[in-house]
């Protein structure tokens, strides 16, 4: 596993943009050689997001040949809800690039039988080849995805519900009213994202710090479904200052010292 440290958020949503560029522009991808990305959504995405707009409409990078699966979706929330899954990426990132719309998948959490839909979702990634790259974020308790505590390490894409506290951290977006949140969610498993060639995930602020401390030094467990990261041969965390605070003094200069040398995001795409 790789921790690339950043000062502050602005920087690491740099890095993660500029990170995920040049693995595009290494692909090289055409329409029958394209690249796959496993996207997330909520709040710590959206720097990252930003500095990909920036990249496509400055000519460095396209997404006309990129496929994209999302990490998950509401259930019960129309597509063109203001809180869906489906309208934060249009509004947040798919409006603004040359992406195809055919080349993007989103999970329905409106479909008729929702078990077929997950089993859907996970044969249309196959038959993609597989997710090149997968990026999420991390919940305070370790979660990733819609991947509560105590969900299998092995777990693929499937109806989840959500807890308590997911709950109220994402009222925030729903005017603060716990009773406009949906109680549950599809979501990808940890087995999906695993099973990706490469993983990235983001973490910001200080209300993370006990999930990287664990993602990081704790002991792999569906407790803490971050530490599943652990497992895989190109995982990487990236994260401020504030998301280090629970780190032990020696985990973070180790992980400052082997990685000095890459946190120029410039560098990246050089």
């Amino acid at each position: 596993m790789r921790l690339i440290i950043q000062e502050n958020y602005a920087l690491l949503s740099k890095w993660a943009g500029y990170y995920v560029a040049s693995k595009i522009r290494k692909a090289n991808p055409s329409p029958s050689q394209p690249y796959v990305l496993g996207l997330p959504t909520g709040s710590s995405p959206l720097g990252m997001y930003q500095c990909l707009i920036e990249l496509n409409k400055k000519g460095i990078i396209s997404f006309e040949n990129i496929i994209t699966f999302n990490m998950d979706e509401y259930v019960g929330l129309p597509e063109d809800h203001l809180q869906s899954y489906h309208s934060f990426m249009k509004d947040n990132f798919f409006d603004h690039i040359d992406i195809r719309p055919e080349n993007v998948n989103i999970l329905n959490g409106n479909a008729p039988d929702l078990p077929a839909e997950c089993e859907r979702y996970e044969a249309k990634i196959k038959a993609t080849g597989g997710i090149d790259l997968f990026i999420g974020g991390i919940g305070a308790d370790g979660h990733i995805a819609f991947n509560e505590p105590g969900s299998s390490l092995f777990s693929r894409t499937r109806v989840k519900t959500l807890t308590t506290d997911t709950i109220i951290i994402n009222s925030r977006f729903f005017d603060n009213d716990i009773e406009q949140v949906p109680r549950t969610a599809l979501t990808v498993g940890v087995g999906t994202i695993m099973d990706a060639k490469e993983v990235l995930i983001l973490a910001n602020g200080h209300n993370k710090a006990r999930a990287v401390a664990q993602g990081v030094e704790g002991a792999v467990s569906q407790k803490w479904t971050i530490t599943a990261l652990q497992m895989h041969p190109k995982g990487i965390i990236v994260c401020d200052e504030l998301a280090c605070d629970e780190l032990q003094v020696g985990t973070y200069r180790y992980f400052k010292d082997i990685e000095k040398n890459n946190l120029d995001y410039n560098r990246l795409l050089s």
